[in-house]
């Protein structure tokens, strides 16, 4: 039966697909879209979100899939959870927005503390708000290159840190974020992810003198350029340089933080604690906001020297609240136990049933796959099993060349992952045959 328009959106474990897709609300919808809305956003197919509950969104028809994107990453507690709608809506009848940056206010001061006492490393942290991701990278350039009195800041192909021009600059992944928009920022220079200490010695030594290097910018796990995880020597290797020559270790955790991989911060996997942290997407279950976090003594910056009107905004720092006690009492756990069921369900897929699937990998709920075909990794394949799960009900995005992503809110159930691998695996063979 199709769900009422004002009911409460199910959490399923399956999907419940009414029309075809797009139905015809979705159709008229996306053909308004069209009209108005940039370009330069990457739709990849046709849904149009009406409401969610949990892992699961409702389309302007009625039609129920099964969410294993999160809003990329983003939905931490999964859509509208009642504790999260019941703190925003108690905080929006009080205070809607006061700006942090002039004024105090108790949400902020509360998860800002929390924060601090979250983050990795025993010393004193401070926090700044932002309201992105891409502006918790920028805060952290300004603040490397302000603390440091040097210019220059390695990052890595493929990682990808935002759209603005300072986390544009240092992002890798692809050219197509670059392409027309140069000059971009100068004094950036990159290895390889995974690179050897002999690689990263070699580019003190010949272009990147390491005594004007202010950071160093990584991701834990590499998001966008395919959930790629750090072998087991590369993010030490990193953090003993930087403890060398004065170089301030910036972890991007915008996509791996906030319990993603089944901990709080990815980095705590590897026993690295980085000068500096940057957080969103999950952190606010879906209300815009993100924080760079560092040691008290690096945030030494005067008054004026950054600032943000909307960042840390009351309503978005309630929700945040909220989320991390949610982590902290039943998702954390959940997200590992989750996270090891879908890798292990892919890797026999990878083995068995979907012959065109390769390297299964993740930690916690930050999985991926590749898509190969004959010649190799195969970017219009995963394009087509990505088309042909969202014609199933399941929901999910791609990454790197010819990665799969799965990356679903962290109170995800046993039962909808069992859900995801079989719609996945159908898929899968529908793109074969």
């Amino acid at each position: 039966m199709q769900p009422s328009t004002t009911a409460t959106t199910p959490d399923v474990s399956r999907p419940v697909l009414l029309t075809q897709l797009p139905g015809p609300k979705a159709a008229a919808w996306i053909a308004r879209d069209d009209q108005v809305l940039s370009p330069s956003y990457t739709r990849i197919y046709p849904l149009v979100a009406a409401r969610g509950a949990g892992c699961t969104i409702e389309d302007v028809d009625g039609n129920l899939f099964l969410d294993f994107t999160a809003g990329i990453a983003v939905t931490a507690t999964g859509h509208a959870h009642p504790e999260v709608v019941a703190a925003i809506a108690d905080q929006a009848a009080k205070l809607i927005h006061m700006s942090g940056t002039d004024f105090y206010y108790a949400p902020e001061i509360e998860l800002a503390e929390r924060l601090a006492r979250l983050a990795p490393g025993t010393e004193p942290k401070r926090v700044f708000f932002t309201n992105s991701g891409t502006e918790a990278i920028e805060a952290a350039l300004k603040l490397a290159r302000y603390h440091t009195a040097r210019q220059r800041i390695l990052s890595f192909y493929g990682a990808f840190h935002g759209r603005t021009y300072g986390a544009m600059s240092i992002s890798g992944s692809k050219a197509v974020h670059h392409r027309g928009f140069g000059p971009v920022l100068p004094g950036v220079h990159r290895v390889h992810f995974n690179c050897t200490e002999e690689a990263l010695v070699e580019q003190f030594d010949t272009v990147c003198p390491a005594d004007e290097v202010a950071a160093i910018v990584v991701e834990p796990i590499q998001g966008e350029g395919g959930y790629r995880l750090p072998e087991p020597h590369f993010l030490p290797m990193l953090r003993r340089h930087c403890d060398e020559h004065g170089i301030l270790l910036v972890a991007d955790e915008v996509q791996s933080g906030i319990g993603r991989t089944g901990r709080m911060f990815a980095v705590e996997h590897f026993g690295v604690v980085p000068d500096i942290v940057c957080l969103a997407k999950g952190i606010a279950s879906g209300l815009p906001l993100g924080a760079m976090v560092a040691r008290a003594d690096v945030m030494d910056w005067p008054p004026g020297s950054h600032a943000s009107t909307f960042g840390g905004n009351p309503v978005s720092c309630r929700a945040a609240l909220v989320t991390l006690d949610l982590l902290a009492r039943e998702y954390l756990e959940n997200a590992a136990e989750r996270g090891q069921q879908l890798l292990d369900g892919l890797r026999r897929l990878a083995k068995t049933a979907a012959p065109g699937l390769a390297q299964p990998r993740g930690l916690g709920l930050m999985v991926a796959v590749d898509a190969v075909g004959p010649a190799g990794p195969d970017p219009q394949r995963r394009d087509a099993v990505i088309e042909a799960a969202f014609q199933r009900g399941l929901l999910l995005l791609g990454c790197g060349r010819a990665g799969i992503r799965f990356c679903p809110a962290l109170c995800v159930t046993a039962e909808q992952v069992d859900s995801a691998l079989a719609i996945f695996a159908e898929a899968c063979a529908d793109v074969t045959s």
